[in-house]
């Protein structure tokens, strides 16, 4: 259901890749509220993606490619996005994440450092680089939205998530520092979602992902939040709805956040203690 919640708003979308990233979902559902979007990603991103397909489905204004982590690309897409949305934007959604040490099945006590460095730029730094390019070509119009997406593993320690954890934790203090510049000085709002694990092209690369969503979901009292839930909560926060809200890392999660055990997760920890998961002679458990 449509609310018209940003009738006349014009927007920039970073990330979208497929029909299973949380960026084409948003573009999907911002179109739906009364947007008009440019759509964005890398070059070899567009090549590989079906980019072209959202573009039309949502009528985007245009598709500029755009690598996030260089300043010169990222001045080139919002001059030519404010030229063919016809004006300043009133909401970004940043949806860049990728850890080269992951892909390469790095453990954490021994990171790549060249592919550390790759890590915090793509997802994190380019977050910082995003906003300094807007404000310093007043890009964007007064109490104006700009959204990240992260994970709780910035709060805590989750197995197999990796130097992600270090960027996300990065990706929510640029959060609150650039939200106070630009909050104070030109009434744009700067905001994190905190998501569920959610089965996108890049949350598949995690190590024993299904294990995590299969966790989060047994945890969350109101169950795992869904790349399209997580579409209408940025609805709410690119809206006039949130005008107020700002520096935030928000969580969309089920409730996961604030959880210590559910009866559901106790259940089938109970489950794993199995006769061969026992030591036979000692009859102590075995955890690994």
């Amino acid at each position: 259901m449509a609310y018209n919640l940003l009738k006349g708003k014009k927007g920039i979308i970073f990330g979208a890749l497929n029909e299973q990233s949380i960026a084409w979902k948003v573009a999907e559902r911002a179109v739906e509220e009364g947007a008009e979007i440019v759509l964005t990603n890398t070059a070899v991103a567009i090549r590989m993606g079906t980019l072209d397909e959202l573009a039309k489905k949502t009528n985007a204004k245009a598709v500029i490619p755009a690598d996030a982590t260089s300043v010169e690309d990222l001045e080139n897409l919002f001059k030519e996005a404010m030229k063919a949305l016809g004006g300043q934007i009133d909401f970004v959604l940043h949806s860049c994440a990728m850890s080269v040490n992951m892909r390469k099945k790095r453990t954490y006590d021994d990171l790549d450092y060249g592919f550390l460095d790759k890590t915090l730029d793509i997802s994190a730094i380019s977050f910082h680089k995003m906003i300094q390019v807007a404000k310093k070509l007043d890009a964007i119009a007064e109490y104006g939205s700009i959204v990240a997406l992260t994970y709780v593993a910035s709060h805590r320690t989750f197995f197999g998530y990796n130097d992600m954890a270090d960027a996300k934790a990065l990706l929510e203090s640029i959060t609150r520092s650039f939200g106070y510049i630009y909050g104070r000085e030109k009434h744009v709002r700067v905001n994190c979602i905190s998501q569920s694990p959610t089965l996108t092209t890049a949350g598949g690369g995690i190590k024993g992902f299904d294990g995590m969503l299969d966790f989060a979901d047994r945890m969350s009292p109101l169950g795992n939040a869904s790349a399209d839930d997580c579409a209408d909560y940025c609805m709410t926060l690119f809206s006039d709805l949130t005008k107020k809200v700002t520096m935030q890392t928000l969580f969309h999660d089920g409730g996961f956040s604030n959880m210590g055990m559910s009866l559901r997760g106790m259940t089938q920890y109970n489950k794993s203690f199995i006769p061969e998961n026992t030591d036979k002679e000692t009859g102590k458990i075995i955890y690994g």
